[in-house]
């Protein structure tokens, strides 16, 4: 069975990376100077950071066998996996380079004791091992690992970023597409690379990478529908805005944070005052605060449609 595009497309030299040349930059002269420090990545979900850790592992020893450990510290975030696996990995030479290395994935869901147990294991074995740990909040990691790390921020990738490694996955199979298909990729991936070649080889079973393909496996809106539902809120059309959300809900699939979220999005797009768009924006965060309280989805939006209705009026008084 063939591999998720994800993978298949995944890079395996430092070169093939997009949108952090930067960082690029300084793992280059990690590989040659054959030697590296413990590292930290930390950012934003498909921004390339397990890409990075393997691309080096890659070129420092020509594969990742033996001298490689990859571990999820969301799976396995105990101590007793320090203590064990790691610590067992980490004592034992490397026999074709230097050093290994142990790449900790999610390194922020680690619990504190087992965070307090790997700083000793970095600093033990730090001759025959490397560790680069990887998380999407690097407040999470505790100082005494962040001072023993040389610290990489990642960001989430730029459009042209994405819109240009979606246009090579797509001629390399042979997929047909148009502009308004990856500008709809692009819009919902937000930065996310991972995210982005999942939706794109989703469309393309679909038969072509097209606007309306696109949003049909998305389970998103399209930016337009979304900014309909604020114009027509503000505009004190009730019922014609709940039409909008029953559309959203049942025609998208979308879950009621789902719509929140997008709605947030938009809000910079209207054609209102910036008064206007704080108070907005304020009432779209309780709304999001309810549902991920487990308030009702349907009564919330509802709630929210009547409030943003209030608050036109109010702010044209």
């Amino acid at each position: 069975m063939e591999q998720p595009w994800t993978e298949k497309y995944r890079p395996n030299r430092l070169d093939e990376m997009v949108g952090q040349t930067a960082l690029v930059d300084r793992f280059k002269a990690y590989v040659k100077a054959n030697s590296m420090p413990h590292l930290l990545f930390a950012g934003p979900a498909g921004s390339g950071k397990t890409t990075a850790a393997l691309c080096i592992t890659r070129e420092l020893f020509g594969g990742i066998k033996g001298n490689f450990l990859e571990l999820n510290a969301s799976d396995e975030r105990g101590i007793d996996v320090v203590r064990t696996k790691i610590k067992d990995f980490a004592r034992t030479r490397s026999i074709s380079g230097e050093f290994k290395i142990i790449f900790l994935d999610e390194a922020d869901a680690l619990t504190p004791d087992a965070q307090n147990a790997l700083r000793r294991t970095m600093e033990n074995y730090a001759r025959t091992c490397r560790f680069i740990l990887s998380c999407n909040y690097s407040s999470k990691i505790i100082d005494p690992i962040q001072s023993r790390c040389s610290v990489f921020r990642f960001r989430g990738l730029s459009d042209d970023a994405i819109r240009a490694r979606l246009k090579y996955i797509l001629g390399e199979e042979g997929v047909s597409f148009d502009d308004s298909g990856l500008d709809a990729l692009v819009y919902l991936s937000e930065g996310d690379m991972r995210r982005a070649v999942n939706l794109v080889q989703s469309a393309a079973a679909l038969g072509e990478v097209v606007e309306d393909n696109v949003y049909a496996i998305s389970s998103r809106a399209r930016p337009e529908d979304i900014k309909q539902l604020l114009v027509v809120s503000l505009g004190g059309d009730f019922l014609e805005a709940r039409k909008l959300v029953d559309k959203l809900i049942i025609d998208y699939g979308m879950s009621g944070e789902d719509v929140v979220v997008q709605l947030s999005r938009e809000v910079m797009g209207l054609d209102v005052g910036d008064e206007l768009k704080i108070r907005i924006v304020d009432l779209v965060g309780e709304a999001n605060y309810a549902l991920v309280e487990g308030a009702n989805e349907r009564i919330q939006l509802e709630a929210l449609i009547a409030r943003l209705m209030l608050l036109k009026k109010a702010v044209s008084d």
